[in-house]
């Protein structure tokens, strides 16, 4: 792949298309590549979370916790471990190449020096960020009126009466 097929790939990531060339050009040369193959393991549960990854190619299966929970799969441009690109803690999953792969690994430090260098780069993700943090509120505060009304009709509460 070439400078412009990275950058491009960047791009279409969330969260790094809000990136200009010169901020997607310097994480692409700053940025550790890892080829995988098919089978291999990027990085397992519990291990410590110090960058994110980008998919460049291939597919990574992320593997839940819950052995009741669907697999995600991963493809090309996809994001994984946006946290970790700002905070450092511990993989939440597990991640193994479905087949032949390629990530780039932007680690904290990277993704702080591209911030400082391109200050627009910076309000564009911290808005982004405070949007998604927004409705994961919004999510919340939904779910937390749903366990209200389910906690109403099991003390019976609800309008018809106790059950």
């Amino acid at each position: 792949m070439g400078l412009d097929d990275d950058i491009a790939i960047l791009a279409a990531a969330p969260l790094f298309g809000f990136l200009d060339r010169d901020a997607l050009r310097l994480l692409t040369f700053a940025a550790e590549r890892r080829d995988l193959a098919e089978g291999d393991l990027l990085f397992d549960r519990g291990d410590p979370a110090d960058g994110g990854f980008v998919v460049m190619a291939g597919t990574i299966r992320l593997e839940p916790r819950d052995a009741r929970t669907e697999p995600v799969r991963a493809g090309r441009s996809a994001l994984i471990g946006q946290l970790a690109l700002f905070v450092r803690g511990t993989r939440p999953t597990a991640a193994r190449a479905v087949e032949d792969a390629a990530v780039m690994r932007i680690t904290p430090t990277l993704m702080r020096r591209v911030l400082e260098e391109f200050p627009e780069a910076a309000q564009a993700v911290h808005d982004t960020l405070a949007d998604d943090l927004a409705g994961l509120v919004a999510d919340l505060d939904h779910v937390r009126g749903l366990l209200d009304v389910i906690d109403g009709i099991s003390s019976g509460d609800s309008p018809g009466g106790r059950l």
